[in-house]
């Protein structure tokens, strides 16, 4: 956790300098505005930290603030940076191809700030459309044909949610929404893929009721993400409790007639907790084959001995890098980072996209979704 909070502000931080930089060759503003802008980014840089202190110290209102002027600015700032680098490139391609041509192109080339103006303007458009897709929640639809399900009825309807992070930003005006798309389809079950959670606050327990009113025939399940972890896993537990969802910890539940699914804990939580990595493969290995079993697991990672253990892996974790281009960052360290994927021994995986925001209320290019998937015959 330290570590990755290392590289986290090493590289927000390099972001800040970067875009300073930029401001400073296009405006070249006086000492007065310069140290003002300087202390300004220096607060952003430090505000996640000051979210996360005030949150724990109960101060809610200020916290939500911070929240929507800090992570507003975050996601303004990353595409403000990925549009200065695609421009940067193509201003050195105009360079080359002047030098190569003879002529001289040095006024285009140096318009610092005609240039940083249009990266402005695209990074505003972006982030405003962003924060709107970002509430736009889709439905999304997966059929599955197995001759695992019983022929009466011949179809299992489970929903799942992932990484809807419940906290400062992500509160009761999403979570009606979900909780809308879920009750439209009437799913046999409801799972939740991990980071339910992403918050310490008080109005918690109130929107737990929102969750709880949905009370699918066959039950509700969940495993732990790791935001459970560092929301504090035992209030992010009792919140997913009182929900009305099943944790389920390295643990498999059998519904009779219908199905198994098995569910571990994430990475971070399992290494708290010194639980074994191979409990899932354990868990797996005692199953009935002829039982369709479901494996729910936050992360989208495939151990090399579950799969054709179970019929279909559901995850979440990456959001789709929730902001383009960050989605290709996010595809490096995780592969099958969204959507469906056929696996090796007749497994399959889907990967969700969230239902919610980590940082920055802004999606691009990966907008937000409940997943319905349709177990038939």
């Amino acid at each position: 956790m330290s570590f990755f909070l290392i590289i986290f502000f090493l590289v927000y931080g390099a972001f800040h300098l970067y875009g300073f930089v930029k401001v400073k060759a296009a405006f070249k503003p006086g000492v007065l505005i310069s140290v003002c802008l300087a202390a300004f980014m220096i607060i952003m840089v430090l505000a996640p930290v000051a979210i996360r202190l005030s949150e724990r110290a109960g101060a809610e209102g200020f916290a939500r603030f911070m929240s929507y002027v800090g992570y507003i600015w975050m996601g303004a700032l990353l595409i403000f940076v990925c549009t200065n680098i695609v421009i940067d490139i193509l201003r050195l391609i105009l360079h080359g191809l002047a030098y190569v041509l003879g002529r001289d192109w040095s006024s285009l080339v140096s318009a610092h700030k005609c240039f940083l103006l249009v990266s402005l303007a695209v990074s505003l458009l972006v982030t405003a459309y962003g924060y709107y897709e970002a509430g736009r929640i889709r439905m999304e639809r997966v059929v599955i044909r197995t001759d695992k399900i019983p022929a009466n009825p011949g179809k299992l309807r489970i929903v799942q949610i992932s990484d809807v992070h419940i906290g400062l930003i992500v509160g009761k005006e999403r979570l009606e929404k979900i909780v809308e798309k879920i009750r439209k389809v009437g799913p046999d079950i409801l799972v939740s893929s991990g980071d339910l959670v992403d918050g310490q606050l008080d109005s918690m327990e109130e929107l737990s009721g929102l969750l709880r009113a949905i009370d699918p025939p066959l039950g509700k399940f969940a495993v732990t993400g790791n935001h459970e972890y560092y929301a504090g896993l035992p209030r992010a537990i009792r919140f997913t409790e009182k929900a009305g969802f099943k944790m389920l910890r390295c643990e498999s539940v059998t519904i009779p007639g219908a199905i198994t699914i098995v569910g571990v804990d994430d990475a971070m939580v399992r290494n708290s907790s010194q639980r074994e990595g191979v409990a899932e493969i354990g868990l797996l290995g005692k199953g009935e084959r002829k039982v369709f079993t479901l494996l729910l697991k936050h992360r989208p990672i495939v151990n090399e001995g579950s799969a054709g253990f179970f019929d279909l892996q559901l995850s979440g974790h990456t959001h789709k890098g929730q902001i383009f281009p960050f989605g290709l960052i996010a595809r490096l360290f995780f592969p099958l980072f969204s959507g469906y994927y056929d696996l090796p021994g007749g497994s399959c995986l889907y990967v969700s996209r969230g239902a919610g925001t980590w940082g920055p209320p802004v999606r691009f290019l990966a907008p937000p979704e409940v997943t319905l998937i349709e177990l038939v015959q």
